[in-house]
């Protein structure tokens, strides 16, 4: 049955949280996820370098279910130490060694991903401005026909468990990997539903300073305040890296 939020008379979609996922995932056969602070960025930085990523939705029984998997196991930005090297911050995730599997839990990004398969998406895709035309052209290689959506993740107000915050990072990320599926900005097939194309143009405009926008942005704030800058920095990057990480089984891996 078509309904008006599939967006389905676009090739390219666009829309927020776990409730736009639940309208375009099973109509779709791409779903990218974006969560630029900072589970994609971090999920791209990982597996660049030749790594596993098992995204997890939060930490209750994390522990465990590294264990299970025999992975390394992230703990959050303030708890890092000599033991636990590894955290949701990026930066962090530069000195990871070939091959290694990580569980990195996310209240966001890594539940987006899991929800996606759930609803029907045949392939499950981690994007960022880090990797924007990389994970563009693999959605155009896995997309089957009924199309590729791209969904930005947002933050929470009030814990994560609290009602969805529009964050400017993950629209302009989504914005990204939208203006690499279709650079032109053409209205005629394929093109960009009115929501991706707004997504689009808003990166388009910001594109020029991009950092500048994301250490603005709330969530830039927030982690430059907690001394993260590296983080924000290394989101930034656009197209620095040429990875399109991929959800296959339990694990993102380069597609």
């Amino acid at each position: 049955m078509s309904l008006p939020a599939g967006q389905e008379d676009a090739a390219y979609r666009f829309d927020w949280g776990p409730n736009g996922l639940r309208a375009l995932a099973g109509r779709c056969d791409v779903v990218v996820v974006v969560d630029v602070l900072s589970f994609t960025t971090a999920v791209d930085v990982a597996v660049a370098r030749g790594c596993s990523l098992l995204p997890y939705r939060w930490h209750d029984g994390a522990g465990a279910f590294a264990a299970d998997r025999g992975a390394e196991l992230a703990v959050e930005r303030d708890a890092l130490d000599a033991h636990h090297p590894w955290s949701l911050s990026p930066a962090s995730l530069r000195s990871l060694a070939p091959g290694t599997r990580l569980v990195l839990p996310s209240p966001n990004g890594s539940a987006l991903a899991f929800a996606a398969r759930e609803a029907g998406a045949r392939h499950v895709l981690a994007g960022c401005l880090r990797n924007a035309s990389a994970v563009a052209a693999a959605a155009r290689r896995l997309d089957g026909g009924r199309g590729i959506a791209v969904l930005a993740a947002g933050e929470r107000w009030h814990g994560d468990t609290g009602p969805l915050r529009v964050a400017v990072e993950d629209l302009l990320g989504a914005g990204a990997v939208l203006a690499a599926l279709d650079p032109s900005g053409s209205l005629s097939p394929p093109r960009c539903s009115p929501e991706a194309g707004a997504a689009r143009a808003a990166f388009v405009a910001a594109r020029p300073l991009l950092h500048d926008a994301l250490a603005g942005s709330t969530s830039g704030r927030e982690l430059i305040a907690r001394g993260f800058a590296d983080d924000v920095a290394l989101a930034a990057e656009l197209d620095a890296s040429t990875t399109a990480p991929v959800l296959e089984d339990d694990a993102f891996v380069a597609a």
